[in-house]
């Protein structure tokens, strides 16, 4: 596994909060923006950060908001994927007047498959890890008898402050089990990190909100083809969470997309299959 390089953090204001950041790599390389998803923070991404900024880029981790040290506005409304897409617009502006790269997983690539709908001329290219498109995602949970079973937690997480009670207990031994459907072992000090994570005021309640607030959300048809940017998918296909049936759909609304399955991958596929991972990233990004 590829070791983190020099990481320097800073606080960034965003749309209304402030986000904090790890960048590594050249300062003049071009910017790649890595988005984490549910639970992690940007620490998510150690497996990727290296290889990134070794090739030359500009790599910019931000803890989304409600994670870890980032802001975390109170209100479900605060969660809204337009507030989300619009973080990712306001920080890209902080490194370049250009169109960036920008690759997500589980939620990030929530927020980055939505950056590319609503601000496809701020985009170069998208990757996204094992997570459909979110007008996919929310007709499959109305729709999809297979994917509402896979997703049942997400219906439990509207029940307010049961779930961030459940989630810390056991020393957060709930989210530490998920992690721990990775192939990678997940070592006593990364697991103390995520705790820490965790234990920020107010980050379960804002974790938990992302899907509070996509669950009241109502999404217009996307049409097939729509989105023009070059865009790579990579889908680990042992995933509990997320049928493959989503990503053929999610390929189905873009003009120029690849679809690369790795079938031992969980869900953590940027873990699992790091190595595959970074060379689908470098390949795709250059």
């Amino acid at each position: 596994m590829s070791e983190l390089p020099e990481i320097t953090f800073t606080r960034r204001p965003c749309n209304g909060v402030t986000l904090h950041v790890a960048e590594a790599g050249p300062a003049d390389g071009p910017p790649v923006i890595l988005l984490h998803g549910f639970p992690e923070f940007w620490y998510g991404w150690r497996y990727q950060i290296g290889p990134l900024a070794r090739a030359g880029y500009r790599v910019i981790v931000p803890d989304q908001r409600g994670y870890n040290l980032s802001d975390k506005p109170a209100g479900v409304a605060n969660y809204d994927i337009d507030k989300l897409a619009g973080d990712v617009v306001a920080l890209a502006a902080h490194y370049t007047k250009e169109p960036v790269r920008l690759v997500g997983h589980d939620w990030g690539a929530i927020s980055a498959w939505w950056t590319a709908t609503r601000f496809p001329e701020k985009l170069l290219k998208l990757a996204v890890l094992n997570c459909p498109h979110p007008a996919v995602w929310r007709n499959a949970m109305d729709n999809d008898p297979v994917q509402r079973r896979a997703s049942w937690y997400v219906r439990a997480f509207r029940i307010p402050a049961l779930p961030e009670m459940l989630m810390r207990a056991r020393r957060f031994d709930g989210l530490l089990q998920a992690l721990r459907d990775s192939k990678v072992s997940l070592s006593d000090a990364d697991a103390d990190l995520y705790r820490a994570a965790w234990s920020q005021p107010g980050a379960l309640t804002a974790m938990i909100n992302w899907y509070r607030a996509v669950l009241r959300r109502r999404f217009e048809p996307i049409a097939p083809g729509s989105i023009r940017l070059p865009v790579q998918i990579v889908w680990g296909q042992q995933d509990r969470y997320a049928l493959p049936a989503l990503a053929e759909a999610s390929k189905a609304l873009c003009a120029d997309a690849r679809l690369d399955y790795l079938p031992d991958a969980t869900h953590w596929v940027a873990h699992d299959e790091a190595e595959r991972v970074n060379e689908i990233l470098l390949a795709f990004l250059r």
